[in-house]
């Protein structure tokens, strides 16, 4: 006959035993303060300046941007776009911030947002009139919509090819010439294979004023 086993009480069940290396409250706080505390001195002070004494070393002008001069005259910086309106120059790529550099961003619209489309259309509408001999399907996108950043100093060589004509003809040069020069500014992809060949829209222009001043 099996000895019986004495049933415990419904409450001596419910108390619950401390488990051997758990730990309580106050010690999960303080590892979250801890934890807490080195991330805050990690990514707020020492990953910034890390950063920081790394650009004044390896980045062109210490860091400060590469300024682009014209005539001895600071023109802009090599990676930041500006704006070109008039047509003796190559225009940019649109801004949706007017290329502020203290507040870089697009304009968050979606592809099928009624006043993008509208804006978008604007655009082209208005480089066909500026460029009469170019045919619709043959504005590249990147002339008529803003980047992610609204300071994309690049265009595609085709984005500075199509507008080649207006250029020459509003300066009176060969177009012949224009487009080489053109080329010339065609910027290679980094190690040949990361990215696409692209060109600098300011040193372009600053090339063809150097180009127009030699004639």
């Amino acid at each position: 006959m099996e000895p019986k086993v004495k049933e415990k009480h419904p409450q001596e069940r419910l108390i619950q035993r401390p488990v051997p290396g758990r730990k309580g409250t106050g010690g999960i706080l303080k590892q979250s303060l801890i934890l807490t505390i080195l991330c805050i001195g990690f990514f707020v002070f020492l990953y910034p300046l890390s950063i920081w004494a790394i650009s004044k070393v390896a980045a062109p002008n210490g860091g400060e941007g590469k300024i682009v001069e014209s005539n001895g005259r600071a023109v802009g910086f090599e990676n930041v776009g500006q704006s070109f309106t008039e047509d003796r120059y190559f225009y940019s790529r649109p801004s949706a911030v007017e290329y502020d550099g203290g507040g870089s961003g697009g304009s968050n619209h979606g592809p099928s947002n009624p006043e993008h489309l509208a804006e978008v259309q604007g655009r082209i509408d208005a480089f066909l009139e500026k460029n009469p001999t170019v045919k619709r399907e043959e504005v590249p996108a990147e002339l008529v919509t803003a980047s992610g950043s609204g300071l994309d100093p690049h265009l595609s060589p085709q984005g500075a090819l199509v507008q080649v004509e207006r250029v020459a003809h509003v300066r009176n040069l060969p177009v012949e010439q224009v487009r080489a020069l053109v080329q010339e500014q065609v910027e290679a992809p980094l190690i040949g294979v990361l990215g696409p060949e692209k060109v600098n829209v300011l040193k372009l222009n600053v090339a063809l004023d150097q180009l127009d001043t030699q004639r």
